[in-house]
């Protein structure tokens, strides 16, 4: 490892460890080098002690950024010192000590312990959050059943999909966490990684290998990223969490362009110099919670050179992310630091050859995503086969729905459970013949296999029910629009999304909606504030990717029925055709104009 730094970041290191060692020689405590071991008394000696070498191993290129930092006179994070100080894989073991004991991990600790995929919740929930890790949102329905039955044993009886096509349960005992991350690992699963600053759950097409659009199956690169993440250390503890996703321009939209690496499927022309074909196109810098998508850098790539490509990025990423500063980590402000072609410079050094770039007129227009694709039945591309979108409220399940819908995959499917970024999962290769029957089976269940245009649009993150950066009960809220807008019969017949996030996190994205709500406390009185939302309009994703604009503040959650009622009755009163969306006929209109109409100004 020492090999691939340069003569700066040797001498960066060198003082780190010298720094190091002489803190932990005045404490009496072993350093890099080694001391007294196992406590023992240091002995006095005469001379000074040699130079202690370079730390080397996968945790070496962390240390070395954060030493950089640090001799550049800045501060590391307390997360950054926490990782320092004890790395959160080495702490598995005093961490499930603490299980044994039936305490939750806290304060540091709790930073740590996301390393493993568990979450403190406290004071919203005295409990963890497992979030686990599933590579292109595929699971088989045997491990299905089996997360059932660990959210049943240690949680609260339920579980959710997630934005990120993945799965969380929630109300999991002190005593309990270990015992149900270990239990996941019986299943062939894990929730390493899942937490922290690490690279995330990593997210592909939902109708991979089945769609009759696709132009890629992002099965087996998924898979391949999973597991070259899954066995290398080096890449954990990143300066700040990292996302990657994989598009194979299939019916159902994975948001690649909200990550911070977005491989899009291609086509390449004929007659540009490229061999034509598939290829991914590169897009970095998705972070749409600060208000970006990721942008297309002019780079395609070959099918099998992602993950190596995947891989530089990352490193340059660690080399060079800010370590100090938490709110200004993500890879996007490195991008907006040093410039795309600086950026893509650094990653080619690692590679050790050229990026292919492509101009824009050599790539072949992506199919377009279809925004109810995810709800109902919809043919395959094997003849006779479907998948089947099962509406979910909001993500949630309890553990008996789970165990049904694996039977019914095993029965009538293909045995593959597969979830959305859209809070839903698909049971596919159901056959022509069996379609009504899966259909008549997920409702008796209590779950849906249609929706209105508003329900199975709408979007929510866990709320200030089970988070305690989120100022609003946003799955509560967005429930109890949805529920309004049906019961008054009020009929959208375009597609349009709801997005509703709790915090600035916008782990919902609310900023991509054609209507989004982030939660706020709205003033009541002089000194209470109570659940509200401000609103946003215009949003979108994908070849409409759009970031939203602030419409109305500090409206009460309890008011946001009637706000959205009003919305979409002037829409569909003043659209200009029955085709315009939303989203088009709010971005043609200024955003006093659409107070006007919406009949609004009394909210702002």
């Amino acid at each position: 490892m020492t090999g691939d730094f340069s003569p700066d970041q040797k001498r960066y290191l060198e003082g780190f460890v010298s720094g190091v060692q002489a803190v932990r020689g005045a404490r009496g405590a072993p350093g890099f080098g080694g001391a007294a071991p196992f406590g023992g008394a240091a002995k006095a000696v005469a001379s000074p002690a040699p130079a202690q070498p370079t730390p080397s191993g996968p945790d070496a290129i962390h240390l070395a950024a954060m030493a950089r930092q640090e001799a550049a006179g800045k501060k590391l994070s307390p997360q950054e010192k926490a990782k320092r100080d004890e790395h959160p894989f080495d702490a598995y073991a005093r961490l499930k000590g603490l299980a044994a004991e039936n305490k939750f991990a806290k304060a540091t600790d709790d930073f740590r312990i996301r390393f493993h995929g568990l979450f403190y919740v406290g004071p919203t929930q005295d409990s963890y959050m497992c979030r686990l890790r599933i590579h292109n949102g595929i699971l088989k329905a045997w491990q299905f059943r089996g997360v059932a039955d660990l959210a049943e044993q240690y949680g609260g009886g339920y579980c959710h999909v997630t934005t990120r096509a993945n799965l969380q349960a929630r109300e999991i005992g002190a005593a309990d966490g270990i015992a149900f991350i270990e239990g996941l690992v019986d299943l062939g699963l894990t929730s390493k990684g899942s937490g922290a600053d690490n690279i995330r759950n990593v997210t592909g097409t939902p109708t991979a290998g089945i769609d009759p659009q696709e132009l890629v199956d992002t099965r087996p690169y998924a898979r391949e990223w999973h597991h070259h993440i899954l066995n290398d250390r080096s890449l954990y503890g990143l300066p700040r969490k990292f996302n990657v996703a994989f598009d194979g321009a299939g019916r159902i939209a994975a948001l690649e362009e909200t990550n911070d690496i977005g491989f899009q499927a291609v086509d390449v022309l004929d007659g540009h110099g490229l061999k034509p074909g598939i290829w991914w196109r590169l897009a970095l810098g998705g972070i749409t919670g600060h208000r970006d998508f990721a942008r297309d850098t002019g780079v395609v790539v070959p099918l099998p050179d992602a993950i190596k490509v995947a891989d530089a990025i990352v490193r340059v990423f660690i080399a060079s992310g800010d370590r100090t500063d938490r709110n200004k980590a993500r890879l996007k402000y490195v991008l907006d630091a040093w410039g795309f072609d600086t950026f893509l410079e650094e990653v080619e050094k690692l590679l050790g050859a050229k990026l292919v770039r492509a101009p824009a007129e050599a790539v072949a227009p992506r199919p377009e995503s279809d925004r109810l694709a995810h709800i109902g039945a919809h043919p395959q591309k094997q003849p006779g086969l479907n998948w089947i979108g099962v509406s979910l409220n909001l993500g949630r399940m309890d553990c008996e729905q789970m165990r049904a819908l694996a039977a019914l995959s095993e029965r009538l499917g293909d045995g593959d459970i597969r979830l959305t970024v859209w809070q839903n999962l698909l049971i596919s290769g159901v056959r022509d013949e069996d379609v009504a029957e899966a259909e008549g089976k997920i409702a008796e269940i209590g779950l849906a296999t249609s929706a209105s245009n508003v329900r199975a649009g709408l979007v929510a993150c866990t709320g200030n029910r089970g988070c305690k950066f989120s100022a609003a009960d946003t799955k509560g809220f967005a429930d109890m629009i949805a529920t309004h807008i049906d019961g008054i019969g009020l009929t959208v017949d375009t597609p349009i999304n709801i997005h509703a996030t709790g915090c600035h996190n916008s782990c919902a994205q609310h900023y991509i909606g054609d209507i989004g709500l982030i939660g706020a406390r709205v003033p009541v009185g002089e000194e209470d504030t109570v659940d509200g939302f401000n609103v946003l309009v215009g949003g979108g994703f994908g070849t409409d990717a759009t970031i939203g604009r602030e419409l109305v503040t500090e409206v009460k959650g309890e008011d946001c029925p009637a706000v959205v009622e009003k919305m979409l009755r002037g829409y569909l009163a003043r659209r200009a055709s029955p085709e315009e969306s939303f989203a088009a006929f709010t971005r043609r209109h200024e955003i006093d104009a659409l107070k006007s109409i919406f009949e609004l100004e009394e909210t702002a």
